[in-house]
C-alpha cells in the first residue's frame, strides 16, 4: 500500500529495488545464505523459541481476571469506554456510587480495615447483617423520600423485588461473611475465605468477583493475596430513595467519622461523575456469516495464490509450512501480550487470525517468486541468499508500514480495539521472525527437492521464450521503448489477473476493512459513515488510549499521597466483561449495553495507616511469575525434550540432504576462492616472505623494508624500526619466526637480529658470518638458555650448522657432512608411537647432501650428532630432497622416481612411493587426511597425496593413493598390521594395497599445497593469440586443460572476491590488449572427491618395485587421468585484479603458507593474499591438525555421496 501513495512521487506502484552493491542487500543475502547452510540449527531454534512462547499459554490465561491471569478471548465483543458529552443524546441507564477504603498500602484485608468498612457500610445503607432483601410483598411504601429508610422500606425497592425506576443493589466484599460483624472478628483465616467465596453469587445471581469488590490486587499461584482498598458499589436507577440516601449519607460522613478516617474528597457533597458505557455483544449471525464468508475467501485467495507456483509436489509442504507460521505468530503474540497485560478479551477471537493471514502471504509468494526467477545453476544457498537480498527490504518497508498504521489507527479507535492493534503490531513483528528463520529454512529443503529443482531448472529456459516485450535477450542491453511491442493498459493486465495488486495490498485493505466494522460493532445504533466521521473527526480526543483518561478532578490533586495502587480509571477498565452481562441482564434485561453514570469515589483512610509504596508495582502479569515459580522445570524439560525430538525427526526427514547441504558452499559476493591485495607497504618488489600460521606475514622489499601485515585485522601493517638512524641495516637474507609468533628473526650476511612482534621493539643482536653463501636453513629451536627466546640454528650449505643464543650471546657449531648440502630441513613431531607426546628426543635436522646421502642430526646437551641413513632399497637414484611428516614421527626422501617414507626414530624406510614422472628438485609437497586414532597407535589414513612437479613438463602432478574401499583406511606402518578395521567397522589395508589417481594440472606456475588439502597456485595466462592445438607445449593455464577435455568448468567467471579484493569478473573491464598476458590464481581441492578418475588396473608398488618399469606401464594412465581431472568440479580458477604495473612483472614473488587454507604471494611490490574457503588462524599443531580433520570429514561426505550414487544406480537397474 506505501507504493501507491508514493506514486505521485516515484511514478510507479512497483517496489523499488536495491542495487547489487547496496549494503543492505549484502547483508541480507549473507543472512539468506547463512540460513540456507544452517537448516537444521535454524529449525531447531524455530522450535526452541516456539516452545518457549507457546507453551506458558494455558498458564498465562483464565477464562476471568479473578486470578491474575490474562482473560481469554470469547464469542462476544466487550469493552467498557467513557462516553464523551455531546456525542451521544442518551441518558444514563443506571448510577454507580462508590466508596473506597484504605488501610495501611496493600492491607485492605487486615481485620480492623473490613470491620471498619463494616461500619462505614452500615452507617450508609442502614444494617446489612445477614442481608437478604427477597421480599414476599411489595405493598410498602417510602413515606418520606428525603428520610433515612428503614430496613423493610431499602430491602422493597431492591431489583430482587422487581425492576423500577426506584430499583438499587449494591456489591461489597463483606457479603462473604454476610456483613456479620462477629464472623469477621472471628475468622481465623481471611485470605482463604476470600479466595473461597470469589465466586459467590448475590441474590441476584451476581457475582463477587475479586476485580468488583478490591482495588489494587495482588495475586500469587492463582489466589489473592493482598488488596489496597475495599470496593462497597451502589448501582441504582434514576428515581431510587437509596440512591439519595447514598448521597446525603455520604455528605454527612465528613463530620461524623473525621476522628477515625481521613476522607477525601472533604467536601463529599457534589462529586464530579462520568459517562461510561458497557458493552457485552454477543457474535451475531451476521457477524458469524461475515467472518465465514471471509475466511472462505481468504482460503480461496491462499490457494489461488499458491496455485501459481508450478512446484506441485511442493505445494503441500509450502502450505502445511504457511499455517505453521501464522499458527506460531498467533500464539507467541498471545503469549507476549499476556505478560504485558494487553487485554484481548474484548474481541471474538475468530477475528484474530484473518488479519495475519493476508500479510503473511504477501512475504511469502514474493520471496517464492524470486526463487524461482533466479539462475538454476547456482547453488541453494545462493539461490536463497540472492533472493532473500532482493525481497526482503519491501517486507522490512511492509512491517515498518502496518506498524505505524496500527499506531496512528489505536490513537482512533476505543480501547478494546487499540488493544487489538497491539496485537496485531506484535504479531506482525513475530511473523517476519519466522518468515526470516522457520520459512525461510524450509523453503531451502524444498528448493533442494527434486521437484522445485526441476522446474526451476525448466524455468530458466523458459524464461528465454517468455520474456517481457521490450526485454533483451541479455540483461545490460537496452532496447528503445519505440522499439518494443506495445502494452496493453496496466488495468487490463490487473483484471486478467497478471499483475498480483491484491497481494501487494490485500493485507492493508483486510486490516483497514476490519477496524472499521469492529469500531461500528462498539457502536451499534450508529451507521458506518458515522462510525468514520466518529473516527477521523474527535479520532484521539475521542477514542484511542486517551478515551480512559477521565479527569476526576476534585479529588485527584489530593490522592497523589495516598499511593492508591490503582486509580478509578484503571478498576473501571478492569470490570470483567461477565460482571457487564450479569449487570446488563438485571438493568436491561434484552439489551446488550448499559450506560452508567459513575461517580468520583468517595476515599476512606484509616488513621494511622503507612501509605507509602512499601511494594512497588510488578511490571508483568501475577500469573508470569507464578509460571516462573512453578513451572520453570517443566518448562526447560519439554523444550529440550521437543529439541531433541525435532533433531531426531530432521536427521531422519534429510538424511540424504545434510551432506550436500554442508557441502554447499557457493554464496553470493563470498567466493570459495577470494584474493586479497596488500598493495601499501613496498615501494619496490618484494624479495623476501615469512608467515605463521596465525595471521602474520612478514615481508621484505629492495626498498630495504621491512613490513609486519596482520591479516587477522584486516591487513594492517606497520613497518620496522631502523636499528640505527646513522646507518642502514644490512639486508636481509632469511627470515624465521617462532612458534609462538613473538620473536622475527632476521639473518643477514654478518648478523642476526631479533625484532619483538608483541612489543613492536628490538630484540638483541649477535654476529654472524655466512661467508657469502646463502644458508639452506634458518629457524628456532624449542631450546633455550634464558626466559627471553629460543635457540636459532643456520644450517649451512658446506654442510655445518650453527646453533645460537641471541640472549646470551653463545654459539655451537656442528658438523652434518662433510658434502654440500642440497635439501635440510628440521621438524618436531608432533606424534611419536614410540615415546608418546613430542619431547626434546624426537628433535632432528634430516639433510641429503651433493652425492645422495641423507643425514640426520639430533641435539644433544653439549651439541649435535650427525649419522648417515643407511639405504634399505635397491635405488641407485641419488637423494635431492627431503619433506618432514611431523603429525607421523616421520620424513620422505624424495628421488628423481621414487620417494621413500622412513621412520624417524628407527630410521627403517616404510614404504616407497614410485612417481609416474620425473619429480623436479625441491618441489615435492604431500597432503593427506587421518581418521580418528587412539593415542598408543599411530593414525590412519583416508588418502595421501604426493604433489610435485614435472621436471618435463613442467605440469604440477597430483598423485594420490586410497584404500581398497571407500570408507577404508590405510595404515601408516605395518606395527598396526594387527588392526585391520576401522573404528566404524571399514577395513584397512597396507600401502602395497592401495588405489592410485593420477591429476595434472598444465602450466601451474608457482603453487603450494596447504594442510587444508587444498593446491593454490598464480600463473600466467594469454587471454588472446590463443591456437586451436590440443595438448601444446605453449598453451598456458586452464586454456590447457580446456583444450584436452572441453569441458572443464570456469568457476573464476562467475566467482566474486571479498571486499579488499577486485570486483566480479564480469562487472570488471581488464585491459586484454593483444599480446599481454594476464595473471591467474587457480585451486584444486578435495583430492579425494576425484576417486572415480582412479585407476583401477594400476596397484601401488611394493618397496622393490621396478621404478623405470612402472613408469612406462603408468604413462598411458596417466594421460586418461588428466582427462578425468579437468573434469574435476574442485578445479577452479579465478582471475586477479592487477594494476599496470603488475602487468609488466614477469616472474612470480616468494610464496608463503598462511593458516590452513591461505597463501602469500610477492607480485611485484604488492602481495596477495589468496585463501581458499574460510580461513581461521591458530598455531602450527592446531592448524595441521585442524585441517586433517576437515579433510577428514570431506572424504567421509565425498564416500557417502558416492555410496549412495551406487546404490541409487543399484535400485534403478
Amino acid at each position: 500500500m506505501l507504493w501507491y501513495f508514493l506514486y505521485p512521487l516515484r511514478g510507479t506502484t512497483s517496489a523499488p529495488g536495491l542495487v547489487p552493491n547496496n549494503p543492505l542487500r549484502h547483508i541480507l543475502s549473507r543472512y539468506g545464505v547463512y540460513i540456507a547452510r544452517h537448516i537444521a540449527t535454524i529449525l531447531l531454534i524455530f522450535v526452541a523459541i516456539a516452545t518457549a512462547l507457546i507453551y506458558p499459554i494455558p498458564f498465562l490465561y483464565a477464562p476471568d481476571f479473578t486470578s491474575g491471569a490474562s482473560g481469554l478471548p470469547h464469542h462476544v465483543w466487550t469493552n467498557a469506554q467513557p462516553v464523551k458529552t455531546g456525542l451521544i443524546a442518551t441518558e444514563p441507564n443506571v448510577f454507580m456510587r462508590s466508596i473506597w477504603v484504605h488501610g495501611s498500602y496493600m492491607k485492605a484485608l487486615e481485620r480492623n480495615v473490613l470491620l471498619g468498612a463494616l461500619e462505614l457500610q452500615d452507617e450508609i445503607l442502614g444494617p446489612t447483617k445477614g442481608f437478604n432483601p427477597r421480599i414476599l410483598t411489595n405493598n410498602v411504601t417510602v413515606r418520606d423520600p428525603l428520610a433515612n429508610l428503614s430496613v423493610l422500606e431499602r430491602d422493597t425497592l431492591h431489583v430482587v423485588n422487581g425492576l423500577t425506576n426506584q430499583s438499587w443493589f449494591f456489591h461489597s466484599p463483606l457479603l462473604y461473611w454476610s456483613n456479620d460483624h462477629d464472623l469477621i472478628a472471628t475468622d481465623p483465616n481471611i485470605l482463604a475465605t476470600v479466595n473461597e467465596h470469589k465466586n459467590q453469587h448475590t441474590s441476584l445471581n451476581v457475582t463477587l468477583r475479586h476485580s468488583v469488590v478490591f482495588s489494587g490486587k495482588r495475586f500469587e499461584d492463582r489466589a489473592l493475596v493482598a488488596a489496597d482498598a475495599i470496593v462497597i458499589t451502589l448501582i441504582h436507577l434514576r428515581d431510587s430513595p437509596v440512591g439519595r440516601q447514598w448521597e446525603r449519607k455520604v455528605a454527612e460522613l465528613a463530620t461524623h467519622v473525621t476522628d477515625k478516617w481521613d476522607i477525601y474528597p472533604q467536601d463529599a457533597r457534589n462529586l464530579s461523575s462520568q459517562l461510561y458505557e458497557f458493552q457485552f455483544l454477543p457474535i451475531s449471525i451476521q457477524d458469524s456469516v461475515m467472518l465465514t464468508l471471509a475466511y472462505c475467501l481468504t482460503f480461496v485467495y491462499v490457494i489461488h495464490n499458491l496455485s501459481k507456483i508450478p512446484a506441485i509436489k511442493s505445494r503441500p509442504g509450502l502450505m502445511v509450512t504457511f499455517v505453521t507460521q501464522i499458527f506460531v505468530s498467533i500464539l507467541s503474540s498471545f503469549t507476549v501480550c499476556a505478560i504485558l497485560q494487553i487485554d484481548l478479551s474484548r474481541i471474538p477471537r475468530a477475528a484474530y487470525p484473518i488479519v495475519i493471514i493476508s500479510m503473511s502471504l504477501e512475504n511469502m509468494l514474493r520471496l517464492i517468486n524470486a526463487v524461482i526467477a533466479t539462475n538454476s545453476e547456482e547453488s541453494t544457498s545462493s539461490r536463497i541468499g540472492t533472493a532473500f537480498g532482493e525481497t526482503t527490504h519491501i517486507a522490512l518497508a511492509s512491517v515498518v508500514e502496518h506498524l505505524v498504521l496500527l499506531w496512528g489507527i489505536s490513537k482512533l479507535v476505543t480501547t478494546g480495539l487499540s488493544d487489538f492493534c497491539a496485537f496485531l503490531a506484535i504479531a506482525i513483528v513475530f511473523d517476519f521472525f519466522y518468515f526470516s528463520t522457520f520459512f525461510l529454512a524450509v523453503l531451502s529443503v524444498e528448493v533442494r527437492r527434486s521437484e522445485l529443482s526441476d522446474f526451476l531448472e525448466k524455468s530458466s529456459s523458459t524464461k528465454r521464450n517468455q520474456r517481457p516485450p521490450g526485454r533483451s535477450i541479455y540483461p545490460d542491453v537496452f532496447v528503445s521503448p519505440q522499439k518494443s511491442i506495445s502494452r496493453k493498459s496496466w488495468m487490463t493486465a490487473v483484471l486478467q489477473g497478471r499483475i498480483d495488486v491484491s497481494t501487494r495490498i490485500a493485507g492493508t485493505i483486510i486490516l483497514l476493512g476490519f477496524v472499521i466494522i469492529a469500531q461500528w460493532h462498539f457502536f451499534e445504533n450508529e451507521t458506518i459513515s458515522h462510525t468514520l466521521n466518529r473516527m477521523f473527526t474527535y479520532g484521539i480526543g475521542y477514542g484511542g488510549s486517551k478515551n480512559n483518561l477521565t479527569d476526576w478532578s476534585s479529588a485527584s490533586s489530593q490522592l497523589r499521597g495516598l499511593h492508591q495502587a490503582r486509580s478509578l480509571t484503571s478498576w473501571l477498565r478492569l470490570q470483567d466483561h461477565e460482571t457487564a452481562r450479569e449487570v446488563i441482564r438485571v438493568v436491561k434485561p434484552e439489551a446488550h449495553s448499559y450506560i452508567a453514570r459513575v461517580y468520583e469515589p468517595l476515599v476512606l483512610v484509616l488513621k494511622g495507616s503507612d501509605r507509602m509504596q512499601s511494594v512497588t508495582e510488578r511490571p508483568f502479569l501475577p500469573a508470569v511469575y507464578d509460571f516462573f515459580r512453578h513451572q520453570s522445570t517443566p518448562f526447560l524439560v519439554v523444550i529440550l525434550v521437543l529439541t531433541a525430538a525435532m533433531r531426531i525427526f530432521l536427521n531422519y526427514l534429510l538424511w540424504d540432504e545434510m551432506a550436500d547441504i554442508s557441502g554447499d558452499v557457493d554464496a553470493p559476493n563470498e567466493p570459495t576462492l577470494s584474493v586479497k591485495t596488500l598493495d601499501q607497504g613496498h615501494t619496490l618488489d618484494v624479495a623476501l616472505l615469512a608467515a605463521t600460521s596465525d595471521g602474520l606475514v612478514v615481508s621484505v622489499g629492495l626498498d630495504r623494508w621491512i613490513r609486519v601485515w596482520n591479516l587477522p585485522h584486516g591487513g594492517v601493517n606497520y613497518p620496522l624500526r631502523k636499528r640505527d638512524a646513522l646507518s642502514d641495516d644490512p639486508f636481509p637474507v632469511l627470515l624465521a619466526i617462532d612458534n609462538d609468533s613473538t620473536w622475527l628473526a632476521i639473518l643477514s650476511h654478518d648478523n642476526v637480529m631479533l625484532w619483538n612482534l608483541e612489543t613492536k621493539e628490538w630484540g638483541p643482536s649477535i654476529a654472524i658470518d655466512l661467508s657469502g653463501q646463502k644458508p639452506e636453513a634458518f629457524f628456532f629451536m624449542p631450546r633455550q638458555r634464558t626466559d627471553l627466546a629460543r635457540s636459532l640454528v643456520v644450517v649451512r650449505r658446506n654442510g655445518t650448522l650453527t646453533e645460537l643464543w641471541v640472549d646470551t650471546g653463545e654459539t655451537l657449531d656442528s658438523a652434518i657432512c662433510k658434502i654440500t648440502l642440497l635439501s635440510a630441513v628440521y621438524f618436531q613431531p608432533l606424534h611419536s608411537p614410540a615415546t608418546g607426546p613430542s619431547d626434546s628426543g624426537c628433535m632432528a635436522i634430516i639433510a641429503v647432501s651433493q652425492n645422495g646421502c641423507v643425514h640426520r642430526a639430533t641435539p644433544t646437551h653439549r651439541g649435535w650428532i650427525s649419522e648417515e641413513i643407511k639405504q634399505q632399497t635397491d635405488n641407485e637414484e641419488h637423494a635431492h630432497s627431503v619433506v618432514a611428516l611431523p603429525l607421523f614421527s616421520a620424513y620422505l626422501v624424495v628421488r628423481p622416481h621414487s620417494v621413500d617414507m622412513v621412520d624417524l626414530a628407527t630410521s627403517e624406510t616404510l614404504h616407497t612411493f614410485v612417481s609416474h614422472f620425473q619429480i623436479k628438485p625441491h618441489s615435492l609437497r604431500c597432503i593427506f587426511s587421518t581418521r580418528r586414532h587412539s593415542k598408543r597407535s599411530s593414525p590412519k589414513l583416508s588418502y595421501f597425496s604426493l604433489i610435485y612437479t614435472c621436471a618435463e613438463s613442467g605440469n604440477c602432478v597430483i598423485q594420490t593413493y586410497l584404500p581398497q574401499d571407500d570408507d577404508g583406511s590405510i595404515l601408516f606402518s605395518q606395527d598396526d598390521l594387527s588392526d585391520t578395521s576401522s573404528t566404524d567397522g571399514a577395513p584397512s589395508c597396507m600401502w602395497h594395497e592401495t588405489r592410485q589417481t593420477i591429476e595434472e594440472v598444465p602450466n601451474p606456475g608457482l603453487w603450494e599445497a596447504l594442510p587444508n588439502g587444498c593446491v593454490i597456485g598464480v600463473r600466467q595466462t594469454s587471454i588472446l593469440g590463443q591456437h586451436s592445438g590440443g595438448n601444446r607445449s605453449g598453451a598456458t593455464g586452464s586454456e590447457a586443460v580446456i583444450n584436452r577435455s572441453n569441458i572443464l568448468r570456469r568457476r573464476g567467471a562467475t566467482c566474486t572476491t571479498s571486499a579488499t579484493s577486485s570486483p566480479r569478473p564480469s562487472q570488471r573491464k581488464l585491459d586484454y590488449s593483444s599480446g599481454r598476458d594476464s595473471w591467474e590464481a587457480w585451486t584444486i581441492c578435495t583430492v579425494v572427491d576425484s576417486a572415480k578418475s582412479i585407476i583401477d588396473t594400476v596397484p601401488g608398488r611394493s618397496n622393490n618395485g621396478d621404478a623405470s618399469a612402472f613408469t612406462r606401464m603408468a604413462a598411458t594412465a596417466t594421460a586418461t587421468s588428466t582427462t578425468n581431472a579437468s573434469r574435476d568440479k574442485n578445479y577452479m580458477t579465478h582471475p586477479m585484479a592487477v594494476d599496470e604495473s603488475e602487468l609488466l612483472v614477469t616472474e612470480l614473488g616468494p610464496i608463503a603458507c598462511v593458516g590452513a587454507g591461505t597463501i602469500a604471494l610477492g607480485l611485484g611490490a604488492a602481495i596477495k593474499i589468496i585463501t581458499m574457503g574460510h580461513e581461521r588462524f591458530g598455531s602450527p599443531a592446531e592448524m595441521l591438525e585442524e585441517a586433517a580433520g576437515q579433510m577428514m570429514e570431506t572424504s567421509s561426505v565425498a564416500n557417502r555421496r558416492r555410496k549412495n550414487r551406487s546404490n541409487q544406480r543399484a535400485m534403478v537397474t
